[in-house]
C-alpha cells in the first residue's frame, strides 16, 4: 500500500504466493458473465499515479501494447474510470473515435468496451476493460452493468484482504486459448477427428487455422499449394511472415480487425506474377479459420486489399501521425502551422484545400488558407459569432468533429451554405482544442465525394489535437512577438533629427532565434552647435532589459541637454543605472559632435570599438580609451578620446550582435566590416547602412539583437 494505493503488478520472485490466480479468474469469471470477447486488469503502481497491465485475455498483449502502462490522467477509458470512480462505456467505432482518437489510431476497428473502477470506498487499486464485437448493441444493458460493477467491486474487497494480510499477488500469464499447431499428420485422437481432416484435405479450396497470435496451426494440401509453400514452413508460423507476398502490414490488420471486431473479414492478394487469390477469416474467441480461393471477380474484391499501381492510401499510417506530430512541435508562428499543414498534412489525408479558423472575443477569424481557387470566399467567414449557424463555429462551440461526405448533406444540416459554394464536395470540420479551451477551427475540404469511415474519422480528430497545440503554442508566440517588438520600436527613436553640418542613418535587426526583446538601443541629439550620438546594450533580452534601456536612452538625452560633457554623460548614467539597484548591466559609446571644428569627443564603456572611414576610403578602428560596463563600479570614470572628422568621413557605430557569430572570430569579422566599409563607404548613408547589414555574416542566423548608426561629415559647400 503507498499513498492510498495498492501496488498489484507481479511481484518479484520468491514473495508469498495467493493460493489461486485471483486476477485471472475474476476476469475470466466477467467476461463469461457478460459474454466479452476480450478484457484486462489495470492495478495502480507503487508511488507513481500510473497504471499497469497486471493480466490479459481473450487477445494477445499486443493489441494493448501501446497502453500497457498508462498515467491516470491519460485520456483513455480506464484511466478516466478511475479518476471519476465511474463505468465509462464506448458503444462502437464511432463513439470511439470522437472520444478517445489516440485508440481509434491503433484500433479502428468496430468493437465496443467497457472500463470499470476497482475500488472500494477509501482506496482505488485500478480498473478493469472488457469488449464486445461490433455486434453488440450501442447501449450497455443492466444486465452487463450490474454484473461488471459487482465483480469488480467484489475483486477490490480480495485485493483490500490481501493487502492486509501483506500478502502480494504473484505474476499470472495472460488468458490466451492453446493453438493446436500441427498438419494433417499432427492430428491425434479420435476417428472422427482423423476423418474430418481427411475429408478437408479432399477440398479444392485452401483453409488453415491461426491462433489468436496468427500462427498456422493447420493447413490442408489446396492451401499450401495455393500460396506455394510447403507446410513445414506454415506450421508455427505467422501467415504474413511464412508467405513472402502476404508480408504486408494490410494484411495483418485484416487479421487484427476480424479478432478484435469478430466480424468476418477478407482480402485479395496477389501471388506473383499474376494469380489473385481471396482470403476470407472467419474469427472466433479462439482463433481464425482462413478460407483461400481463387478470386474470380478481382475488380469488386481488390477493394479490401492493395493493387499494384494504386494510388497510396490516403489514411495516415501512425509513424506519418508521429512524423507529423515532431514537424508541428517545430512551428514557430500562426502562419507556420497553416503553411505546415497545408505542406504535409492535407496531402496525407488527399485534401485539396484547407481554412484554418482562430476563435478570439467570441468570433471566428481566418488565420490562414490554401487551395481555394477565390479566396474572397473564405473571407466571408472571418469575423463570424461563434453562434452562428455555421459547421466552422458548430464544431468548435460543440467540441466534436463534422464530416461531410457529399454537398447535400452539409446543405441540408446548413442551408446557409447555398450561398457560398466554395466549388468542393466533401468536408471535415476539425475542432482544435488544446489545454481543454477551443483555439480553433481546421476545415479540409475535398474535390470529388469522400466517404470518411470510422478509421479515418480517427486519424484526423487526432491529427486535429495535434494541429491544436501547434496553433495554441504559435498564438501565444504571435502575441508576444508583436508586444515585445512593438516595444521595441515605442523605446527606439522613430527618426533621426537633421543636423547641420552632419548625415545620418540607423538601422535595427531584432535576433532571428528566440522571440525575446532585446536591450540594444541608439540616439541622436542635437544641442546648439553640436550634437551627440549614443549606442549601447543593455545584457539580457526580455522586457526588465528593454525598460532599462529605455531608461537609459532617457538619462542620456537629459543629461546631454543640460550640457554635460562627454565623460560627465558616461559617470552620470553609470552611477543612476548602480541607483535603481538593476543586477543588469550595460555597454555604451557616447560622443560629442563638433563639425563646425571638425571633431568629435568619444567617451566609452565595454563597447565595441567604432570604424572611421576617411575621405581617401581608409579605414581604422578607432582603440579608443574607455572604463567598465555601465552598473559595475559607481566611482568609475570614462575617459575620452578626440577623433578627426574630416568631411566625407564616415563613422560606424554598432553594436556586437553586428559582428559576433559562432564559430568566427570576432577580429576576422571586425576586419571583414572594415574591408566592407572601404568598398562601399562612398554610397548614399542608408545604401551603405543597408549594404553593411546584409554583408555581415551574423545577420544571416542572428542570436542578438543589432543596432547600427552612421555618421557622415558633409562636404563644405
Amino acid at each position: 500500500m503507498s499513498d492510498g494505493h495498492m501496488s498489484a503488478h507481479a511481484p518479484a520472485a520468491g514473495r508469498t504466493r495467493v493460493g489461486r490466480p485471483l486476477l485471472s479468474l475474476a476476469l475470466a469469471s466477467m467476461m463469461d458473465e457478460v459474454h466479452a470477447h476480450s478484457g484486462a486488469v489495470y492495478l495502480l503502481a507503487d508511488n507513481a499515479p500510473v497504471l499497469e497491465m497486471a493480466v490479459m485475455a481473450g487477445l494477445p498483449r499486443a493489441f494493448a501494447a501501446p497502453w500497457e502502462r498508462v498515467g491516470l490522467s491519460a485520456p483513455i477509458p480506464v484511466a478516466e474510470a478511475v479518476r471519476e470512480r465511474r463505468l465509462v462505456w464506448v458503444g462502437g467505432e464511432e463513439e470511439m473515435a470522437r472520444r478517445y482518437p489516440r485508440i481509434s489510431v491503433v484500433l479502428p476497428y468496430p468493437f465496443a468496451l467497457a472500463a470499470v473502477p476497482v475500488a472500494t470506498e477509501s482506496t482505488e487499486y485500478g480498473a478493469v476493460f472488457v469488449t464486445w464485437p461490433g455486434s453488440h448493441p450501442p447501449e450497455l444493458s443492466d444486465r452487463e452493468r450490474d454484473h461488471l460493477t459487482a465483480a469488480c467491486d467484489r475483486l477490490a474487497l480480495r485485493l483490500e484482504r490481501a493487502a492486509e494480510d501483506s500478502i502480494p499477488l504473484h505474476a499470472e500469464p495472460d488468458l490466451l486459448a492453446a493453438a493446436t499447431v500441427g498438419g494433417v499428420s499432427g492430428v491425434a485422437g479420435t476417428l472422427g477427428t482423423v476423418e474430418a481432416a481427411r475429408m478437408v484435405a479432399r477440398l479444392p479450396y485452401g483453409l488453415c487455422s491461426l491462433d489468436l497470435h496468427g500462427r498456422v496451426g493447420f493447413a490442408n494440401p489446396a492451401a499450401t499449394e495455393l500460396m506455394g509453400v510447403p507446410v513445414s514452413e506454415l506450421l508455427g508460423s505467422h501467415l504474413w511472415g511464412a508467405v513472402p507476398w502476404l508480408n504486408d502490414p494490410a494484411y495483418e490488420d485484416r487479421y487484427r480487425a476480424a479478432l478484435l471486431s469478430q466480424h468476418t473479414t477478407s482480402f485479395v492478394a496477389l501471388r506473383p506474377p499474376g494469380d489473385w487469390l481471396s482470403f476470407r477469416l472467419y474469427p472466433s474467441t479462439t482463433g481464425l479459420s482462413v478460407r483461400i480461393s481463387r478470386a474470380r471477380a478481382v475488380a469488386e474484391m481488390n477493394r479490401a486489399g492493395p493493387q499494384p499501381g494504386d494510388a497510396p492510401s490516403r489514411l495516415v499510417t501512425i509513424s506519418q501521425v508521429l512524423s507529423l506530430a515532431g514537424a508541428l512541435t517545430e512551428a514557430v508562428s500562426v502562419q507556420d502551422v497553416v503553411q505546415l499543414v497545408a505542406d504535409e498534412i492535407a496531402p496525407a489525408v488527399g485534401s485539396q484545400a484547407l481554412v484554418v479558423l482562430g476563435s478570439r472575443a467570441g468570433r471566428l477569424h481566418v488565420l490562414g488558407h490554401r487551395g481555394y481557387p477565390d479566396p474572397h470566399l473564405v473571407e466571408r467567414f472571418d469575423g463570424l459569432p461563434l453562434l452562428a449557424q455555421t459547421p466552422g463555429a458548430h464544431v468548435l462551440t460543440s467540441g466534436v468533429p463534422a464530416f461531410f461526405d457529399s454537398q447535400e448533406e452539409l446543405e441540408r444540416l446548413y442551408p446557409a451554405r447555398h450561398e457560398t459554394p466554395d466549388g468542393f464536395a466533401s468536408w471535415a470540420y476539425l475542432p482544435l482544442i488544446a489545454s481543454g479551451r477551443p483555439v480553433g477551427t481546421c476545415v479540409l475540404a475535398y474535390a470529388e465525394p469522400h466517404p470518411f469511415p470510422a478509421d479515418e474519422r480517427a486519424v484526423l480528430t487526432s491529427l486535429g489535437g495535434l494541429i491544436a497545440q501547434a496553433l495554441e503554442r504559435a498564438v501565444l508566440y504571435d502575441v508576444k512577438h508583436q508586444l515585445a517588438h512593438g516595444l521595441q520600436e515605442a523605446l527606439l527613436p522613430h527618426s533621426l533629427p537633421l543636423l547641420p553640418g552632419i548625415e545620418a542613418a540607423a538601422r535595427y535587426l531584432p535576433a532571428t532565434q528566440g522571440m525575446d526583446i532585446g536591450g540594444d538601443f541608439y540616439d541622436l541629439v542635437p544641442t546648439q552647435g553640436l550634437a551627440a550620438a549614443v549606442i549601447g546594450d543593455v545584457q539580457g533580452h526580455n522586457v526588465t532589459a528593454a525598460g532599462l534601456m529605455g531608461q537609459i536612452r532617457t538619462a542620456v538625452r537629459a543629461y546631454t541637454t543640460v550640457g554635460q560633457e562627454p565623460e560627465e554623460v558616461m559617470r552620470s548614467t553609470n552611477r543612476l543605472l548602480i541607483d535603481l539597484g538593476s543586477d543588469l548591466f550595460a555597454s555604451c559609446l557616447y560622443l560629442r559632435l563638433d563639425p563646425g571644428r571638425r571633431r568629435a569627443v568619444m567617451a566609452r564603456a565595454g563597447h565595441p570599438p567604432p570604424l572611421l572611414r576617411r575621405p581617401d576610403g581608409r579605414v581604422r578602428v578607432l582603440d579608443l580609451a574607455g572604463g567598465p560596463l555601465l552598473g559595475i563600479d559607481g566611482s568609475a570614470t570614462y575617459p575620452t578620446t578626440e577623433v578627426d572628422l574630416a568631411p566625407g568621413s564616415v563613422l560606424v557605430l554598432y553594436t556586437d550582435g553586428l559582428i559576433e557569430s559562432p564559430g568566427v572570430d570576432i577580429e576576422d569579422a571586425l576586419a571583414a566590416l572594415g574591408r566592407r566599409l572601404a568598398e562601399v563607404g562612398d554610397r548614399p548613408l542608408d545604401e551603405l547602412a543597408d549594404e553593411l547589414v546584409r554583408h555581415s555574416a551574423a545577420t544571416q542566423e542572428r542570436i542578438d539583437d543589432i543596432a547600427l548608426l552612421l555618421l557622415r561629415a558633409r562636404p563644405e559647400s
